[in-house]
């Protein structure tokens, strides 16, 4: 009779995490609990004077939570501090890039390189052959060319793959999602038939570091904290044709596709079409000057084979929550790069978003878009 598999699930204190370890408990694998500890939730105790860190994933509170299921559940638990790499490869670059004027997705960031990454190499060293996570998609071999494949979620409306398009193949060949096939009212009705404490937990909405969703107060009081003063750089608003309409506090303060907080009245709906921090300016116009038809993709990862045909016809996610639509996506002339040419124009196309390429339920492979 084989050994059970062990299997380190990276427990947030949630109700997916928690359930993805009862459920291979029950499977009868030997698992792990451990909580990795990314953000220090009482630094820059100016962006959130309650201290509560209501709707943010990682307080202590979710230790406490994923220790009282780790303890319901009968499994050895463990809390690993990655605060130093969270901060090197997930907060620096958020700051970094906003600074550039572009969007980032941390979670996506946080999940190559440390829950599929450090967060993998310290599971194997504690003797771990697979490592787990709550998230809801799906993996699978090809028998035919014995690649590993990435498949959204059965739940269309939970699914998390448009965050794990930069997943390589070792990382994808030892990890399990044992949601995949799940909704998640299922999940909530596993959760309270197992008994585990945080059944009816509600669901984190923010990002673990920023407080109330504030991105240009936490890039500010950060950079202040590190003793890097920083002065925002006050510059014109400006029409597409180069006309003056205001002045803003700072390109870090605005996103492509924004509306809200502009500061300017032209009589008719504006929005930010893009952002130039070298000249200082915000260019703004309307709804319709955020179409366009094409993207360039940098740092592609192709999941679904090693290397991609010079032409191939995918629908492509430029958000986590756009309608992916349908593109060519060629070769940009470049490593590493893909021009994505979409058959109808996409709004508000994004620099620092990803672009993620999709067959059906097959994730393709993905990049970052310039």
């Amino acid at each position: 009779m084989s050994e059970p598999l062990t299997i380190a699930v990276a427990m947030s204190g949630g109700v997916d995490s928690s359930t993805a370890a009862a459920l291979l408990k029950a499977s009868g694998a030997r698992v792990i609990g451990l909580t990795m500890q990314l953000w220090n939730q009482r630094r820059l105790p100016e962006l959130d004077p309650g201290g509560a860190a209501i709707g943010r994933c990682c307080s202590l509170d979710d230790v406490y939570d994923a220790r009282r299921v780790a303890e319901h559940l009968g499994i050895p638990y463990y809390v690993v501090n990655f605060e130093e790499v969270f901060e090197r490869r997930v907060v620096r670059p958020f700051v970094e890039e906003y600074l550039r004027g572009r969007t980032p997705i941390p979670c996506t960031h946080c999940n190559t390189y440390l829950k599929f990454d450090e967060f993998l190499r310290l599971a194997r060293s504690l003797g771990a052959e697979r490592i787990a996570t709550g998230h809801y998609a799906r993996i699978r071999r090809d028998p035919a060319s014995g690649r590993w494949l990435l498949l959204r979620g059965a739940d269309a409306g939970r699914d998390q793959s448009y965050f794990l398009f930069g997943l390589r193949q070792e990382q994808l060949a030892h990890t399990v999602f044992p949601l995949g096939e799940l909704t998640k009212d299922e999940v909530r009705e596993l959760a309270r038939r197992m008994g585990l404490p945080v059944a009816s937990k509600a669901d984190s909405q923010e990002i673990c570091f920023i407080p109330r969703g504030d991105y240009p107060a936490f890039i500010e009081a950060y950079l202040r904290s590190r003793g890097e003063p920083f002065q925002p750089r006050r510059g014109p608003i400006v029409t597409a044709d180069g006309r003056v309409l205001g002045e803003h506090a700072g390109v870090h303060r605005y996103t492509v596709g924004q509306r809200r907080g502009l500061g300017v009245a032209a009589g008719e709906p504006l929005y930010v079409l893009a952002t130039d921090p070298q000249q200082g300016r915000v260019v703004v116009g309307r709804d319709a000057e955020l179409m366009c038809d094409r993207l360039v993709a940098e740092r592609v990862n192709w999941i679904a084979f090693e290397q991609p045909p010079d032409r191939l016809r995918a629908m492509v996610k430029i958000r986590h929550k756009h309608e992916p639509a349908w593109a060519e996506i060629r070769p940009a002339g470049e490593p590493e790069a893909a021009e994505v040419v979409f058959d109808q124009p996409q709004r508000a196309i994004t620099p620092g978003q990803a672009a993620v390429f999709y067959d059906g339920d097959l994730v393709l492979g993905g990049g970052w878009i310039r």
